[in-house]
């Protein structure tokens, strides 16, 4: 009997040691929320991303994205993620609003379109600078994904080109003071997300929308509007950011691929972009849209109306707004 009961008991101390191995070795998960859907190209760009944070990891990180709004929506991506209720989301930069208005001040109109800015962007001091104020803010960044710097109006029945086509116009909205440049166009600003504007120009909330042209073909705007004005008025982008209390608890290995597949990220996101920029407009051509690309005149002439009245609304008497100025005009020399 007392054989038995020794023999039993180190099974039973194999087993649970057994178990307690196996747990240890399980990879750690990581929930990231993003509302993109399937097919566009930062969506599919941030899927690579995920790969790469399990390649770079040896397989101790299983990161499991959730598109298309299906984990969380996009509102609350943000708090969701500072809360720890998921461990990772992306958003674009423009949802942070009054939260972080300087992550807003690539929306400036015409101001932010040179590439070569954007590739110096994930070691740059702006980026770190910005990367500072979120873990303030309560998320830890994890990746830039330039998104757009070619935009497109979207209208029915004509084109919106020149200032006094907008006078009237119910059209979305993103920021204060962006929304302060389309006023001044005689525009009606509605903010909302992009993943909301879709069924806001189906139903007649809106008359007109504004995206990344890449997003009016992967959204499918092309179903509920028929003419599209490209025009280099914003720049755009998504960032991956995780709870600082997670990210903390990482290894130093694990925090080392995350910032590894990062930067890797940050280019793929570039070349995707052009990409799908130069795409587009045959692909809405091809479903049936009329499609204008905006000439040098007609971009200065919105410009000179839009300009002014976005710096007179972004927060110029702002250390932290004049310091991201400054530190992003340093990239573009």
């Amino acid at each position: 009997m007392t054989i038995l009961k020794t023999t039993l008991a180190a099974a039973l101390a194999l087993t649970a040691f057994g178990g307690i191995a196996q747990a240890t070795s399980d990879p750690t998960a990581i929930r990231c929320s993003h509302q993109l859907p399937p097919k566009h190209h930062i969506a599919q760009v941030i899927d690579r991303w995920a790969a790469e944070v399990e390649a770079q990891s040896n397989g101790s990180l299983d990161v499991q994205i959730f598109g298309a709004n299906s984990l969380v929506g996009a509102k609350e991506n943000i708090v969701s993620t500072a809360k720890g209720d998921i461990e990772c989301a992306f958003s674009v930069s423009f949802q942070w609003g009054r939260t972080l208005p300087i992550m807003t001040v690539t929306v400036a109109p015409f101001a932010f379109g040179d590439l070569d800015m954007w590739r110096k962007w994930p070691e740059s001091e702006a980026a770190a600078f910005l990367s500072d104020k979120l873990r303030e803010k309560g998320v830890q960044n994890l990746v830039w994904l330039f998104t757009t710097n070619t935009s497109v109006f979207t209208s029915n029945g004509k084109n919106l080109v020149k200032p006094e086509d907008f006078k009237g116009v119910k059209i979305r909205g993103l920021v204060p003071a962006f929304n302060a440049s389309l006023e001044a166009l005689g525009a009606a600003p509605v903010s909302m997300s992009g993943s909301k504007v879709y069924e806001a120009l189906s139903t007649g909330v809106i008359d007109a929308g504004l995206t990344d042209i890449a997003a009016a073909v992967s959204r499918k705007y092309f179903e509920v509007q028929d003419h599209f004005t490209v025009v280099p008025v914003i720049s755009v982008y998504f960032h991956g950011y995780m709870n600082p209390s997670f990210y903390d608890g990482l290894t130093d290995d694990q925090r080392a691929a995350l910032d590894s597949a990062g930067k890797k990220a940050a280019m793929w996101a570039i070349e995707a972009s052009e990409k799908a920029a130069s795409e587009a407009p045959d692909q809405l051509r091809e479903k049936g849209a009329t499609v204008h690309v905006a000439t040098a005149a007609e971009q200065a002439a919105l410009a000179a109306v839009m300009r002014p009245a976005f710096d007179k609304a972004f927060a110029s008497d702002d250390p932290d707004s004049l310091k991201m100025v400054d530190l992003i005009r340093a990239l573009e020399n």
